[in-house]
């Protein structure tokens, strides 16, 4: 029973020696020295807000993308011991000792060491020899542009470290496809194909580019299993819903719940809170949660309110009036009906206060049981502290001469009565009669005798003169002009008024508000909320002194200057290796001649290689050509700073293609023993020159040893490249 014991248990393994050497070189090549320097370079000044803000909870939007990336920097900072106490503030700015430098590296740096075996792995899955796959990995390597961008706090190296685990997964599970469907590791590669797509569109949004394409390819492919004979109707269904639930549903659910992990760790309020709406913002521990916790939930005739307008930009403001009038001419000659002034003021106030009356009854209070309003019910709403009307009638508007003016109304015995009846009409309501809730309800109020609709119309820049202190105009505007959110608005503030006479209830609009109900919104309110607000939110692009255009990129017309030592040369720049952008290049334009040539010849029924080798090619080029071409292309349609960065993923397939397109020339067009050795002996001296280059701007990869400036001047190869020389 015992026997198997008489035997040793054996384990074997095969152990790929040129893999594990490119990832120990990897690592060295962008751990070495990580925390040098000990200062803050180029967009570290960025994400280190960021970073710290997680660090103390509290909560930020980020127009730049979704909130993956900065989450795993924080992680960083986290197992550094990193407690958020640092002024970003400029960059070059030392770091104090509280600050875990090589902590807050090492999660990019890792990402851009494993993106060299991550190379040489997707051309063995392209069916390409291993020599090819190792001179694609040695490529990235040596690329300089690559190795400092993943030695800071910056996230493309993160970035292309997914997109390349994304397109490699898929390459392996479509290579198990053949002989082994729904084996465990075809499940395997699937799922993690459709994980590293998630999580290269968590980090940033250009991650969406590879993932459509792999979504492209994948669909070709199932598209040809469609015309498969030897598979049932079962097994189709079978492959489409196992492709569907990785590539598109666990995407989804994944970026879902980077959401999710971003709002559970970021629960207070901060400076970015207010770009939100009132509900979102009660949501977070203090702030305006400490201002609205309790509030009564429904809005009642007699209830005290403020109305915050929803849109929010350029700031958020809240409906307001003041005792001072409207002049009664103002700078162009148009008269005004010199009645109390209402405007959009972007302050907590007082004067923000209004109340909710029902135009049959005269009481400024809540009943008991209180009325609530409900949409479509028509109310009056008086001004707190001066206790007039809201009015609107057919004057202009002073800077909106096509919108009526809106003011509390003063009777001056004229005749001009006072048009002050509103209906509520509630925009995110689920019935007719729904109720007006505090924070809630999104509402409209459309004047009675006019049909006008109370706007905020100061976003579109314009503020008020001197006589308005400069404050938001709002204007009464025709319905037949169409929805706008600056038409909305919900109550932010609100208390149950309880004091019948004026002095009493001024003393109680001063008082805070403190009732009994909480307000909670749903995680999906909150996540359609906040994507909706990094999708739209557009901070003012300013011209950068490093921003560049698309057409700069390829032949590397530019470069950044991302660090330079207060004192000595030594400083760090994002520069390329110029031999292996210009071969990229080379390798991208040989590779569209051959294909447009094959083409021409294979319509013509003339084969010039074999059908394996041609689907080969055409396999190589869709990932790696149409890699460089979904990220690059996009580019020029995009109307934001830009910079030499964005073209990293793009510059990535292309040196993928270098040695698809070198290997190819190779075995088709070098027939001849001695071709082939001449070949060869250039591709020796070809890479030899690579690794010069590298080797040669290493000290501003790097950022040491520090150079002279006739050194610097030398490394000025382009006059279009801005290396910094100190003024002797």
């Amino acid at each position: 029973m015992l026997g198997f014991l008489k035997n040793p248990i054996v384990v074997t393994a095969e152990i790929n020696m040129n893999l594990v050497a490119l990832t120990v070189i990897g690592l060295i090549s962008r751990l070495w020295g990580l925390s040098y320097p000990r200062a803050v370079v180029f967009d570290e000044v960025y994400y280190g807000q960021f970073v710290s803000l997680y660090m103390k909870r509290i909560f930020f939007v980020d127009d730049s993308g979704p909130p993956f990336g900065h989450m795993l920097l924080a992680l960083g900072g986290y197992l550094g011991g990193f407690d958020g106490n640092f002024l970003w503030n400029r960059i070059g700015a030392e770091y104090s000792m509280n600050v875990p430098v090589w902590s807050l590296r090492l999660l990019p740096a890792l990402a851009g060491a494993l993106c060299v075996p991550l190379a040489y792995q997707i051309l063995v899955e392209l069916q390409f020899s291993h020599c090819a796959a190792l001179g694609a990995a040695l490529l990235i390597l040596l690329e300089n542009s690559l190795i400092t961008q993943s030695r800071f706090m910056l996230l493309e190296s993160i970035l292309i470290f997914f997109i390349l685990l994304a397109v490699l997964s898929y390459l392996k599970f479509y290579n198990l496809q053949r002989h082994s469907s729904f084996s465990g590791s075809w499940w395997f590669w699937l799922l993690l194909t459709g994980v590293a797509c998630s999580c290269a569109v968590g980090v940033k949004y250009m991650g969406l580019f590879t993932y459509m394409l792999l979504l492209t390819i994948a669909g070709l492919h199932f598209w040809h299993m469609i015309g498969d004979q030897n598979l049932s109707n079962v097994s189709l269904m079978c492959h489409f819903l196992a492709r569907g639930l990785a590539l598109i549903i666990i995407p989804v659910a994944m970026y879902l719940s980077f959401f999710y992990v971003h709002l559970t760790l970021l629960y207070r309020s901060g400076p970015h809170d207010q770009i939100m709406t009132s509900a979102f913002q009660a949501s977070l521990e203090g702030g305006l949660a400490r201002i609205t916790q309790g509030q009564p939930l429904e809005v009642a005739y007699g209830s005290q309110i403020t109305l915050r307008n929803v849109l929010g930009k350029p700031m958020q403001c809240w409906l307001h009036s003041h005792t001072n009038t409207y002049p009664i001419r103002y700078e162009n000659g148009r008269g005004s009906s010199h009645q109390q002034q209402v405007t959009c003021y972007p302050f907590k106030d007082v004067n923000n206060w209004w109340i909710v009356k029902d135009p049959g009854m005269q009481q400024l209070v809540v009943s008991n049981p209180p009325r609530p309003v409900r949409h479509g019910h028509i109310v009056q709403l008086v001004h707190g502290i001066t206790t007039r009307y809201l009015n609107t009638h057919d004057v202009a508007a002073p800077l909106s001469p096509h919108s009526q003016e809106v003011s509390c109304y003063i009777d001056y015995n004229i005749s001009m009565p006072a048009q002050n009846l509103w209906r509520v009409e509630i925009v995110n309501r689920e019935s007719d009669t729904d109720v007006w809730k505090t924070i809630l309800s999104e509402v409209r109020f459309v004047h009675v005798n006019t049909s006008a609709v109370l706007k905020a119309s100061g976003f579109i820049g314009a503020s008020l003169p001197e006589w308005g202190y400069r404050q938001l105009e709002v204007v009464g505007e025709k319905l037949s002009k169409g929805y706008h959110q600056s038409m909305v608005w919900n109550v932010e503030e609100h208390r149950y008024g309880k004091s019948q006479e004026q002095k009493e209830r001024e003393v109680e609009l001063h008082s805070p508000t403190q009732m009994d109900i909480s307000k909670n919104l749903s995680f999906m309110a909150k996540f359609a909320e906040l994507q909706w607000k990094i999708l739209t939110l557009k901070n003012e692009d300013t011209e950068h002194k490093y921003s560049s255009s698309a057409l700069d990129w390829v032949t590397m017309d530019t470069n950044i200057a991302y660090w330079l030592h207060p004192t000595s040369g030594a400083q760090i720049h994002l520069l390329g290796n110029v031999v292996t952008w210009a071969s990229a290049n080379v390798a991208a334009l040989v590779y569209a001649c051959l294909s447009l040539w094959y083409l021409i010849r294979r319509r013509r029924k003339i084969y010039d290689i074999p059908e394996d080798a041609w689907q080969l090619w055409v396999s190589a080029g869709g990932i790696c050509v149409g890699g460089w071409a979904v990220n690059y292309l996009p580019f020029f349609l995009m109307e934001k700073t830009l910079f030499l960065y964005h073209y990293l993923p793009a510059l990535t397939f292309q040196i993928l293609l270098i040695p698809i397109v070198l290997q190819h020339l190779g075995n088709h067009l070098c027939r001849s023993l001695l071709l082939k050795s001449m070949f060869s002996a250039l591709i020796v001296a070809w890479f030899s020159s690579v690794y010069l280059v590298y080797h040669t701007f290493s000290p501003v990869t790097y950022g040491e040893p520090s150079l002279s400036v006739t050194e610097l001047k030398d490394l000025r190869w382009k006059d279009s490249w801005n290396i910094l020389i100190r003024k002797q």
